[in-house]
């Protein structure tokens, strides 16, 4: 099955959450981290989700501490700093590993093109972004430097729509 609905991930409550509550829309899924020099990127993610509100889009953002040791928060920690210092509103899941042998199942997925049929990169720092269709397929990624906010992104999600 070459679809992210058959995973089940963790919220910052420690509730089980089925990505299969996402069929039927388009997804930006995000690593992030607090203490990095791109998570300003928090606000642009929170621009672009105002802008695709209600045409079936979320984003879906996982802090991760992979990189740098940028993300120390957990939890309600996290949710705060995002509340407080950006206003997010989309999504925000549990910690998780997002590269190497230990990387969560879904990072796992979306970086392997032999699972996902699409794309053969894992995350290469904080705010890397990988765009899903509306049955859960991989559809592209992102680098972490290309801005959320980017006519490329806003177009090929408008296209998915």
């Amino acid at each position: 099955m070459k679809s992210i609905h058959q995973f089940t991930v963790k919220d910052l409550k420690q509730q089980d959450v089925s990505l299969e509550k996402y069929k039927g829309k388009v997804l930006l899924i995000v690593n992030t981290a607090s203490k990095c020099g791109l998570t300003p990127q928090y606000k642009d993610l929170e621009d672009l989700y105002a802008a695709f509100k209600g045409k079936d889009f979320e984003i879906l953002a996982f802090p991760s501490n992979d990189f740098g040791s940028q993300e120390p928060l957990n939890g309600a920690e996290i949710q705060e700093f995002c509340d407080i210092n950006f206003k997010t509103t989309f999504p925000l899941f549990d910690k998780v590993v997002v590269t190497g042998d230990h990387a969560c199942p879904l990072f796992h997925f979306l970086s392997d093109k032999s699972l996902n049929g699409k794309v053969n990169v894992a995350p290469k720092w904080n705010f890397q972004k990988y765009l899903i269709n509306k049955e859960g397929e991989v559809v592209d990624y992102y680098l972490p430097i290309t801005s959320p906010t980017t006519s490329k992104i806003k177009k090929a999600i408008s296209k998915l729509l």
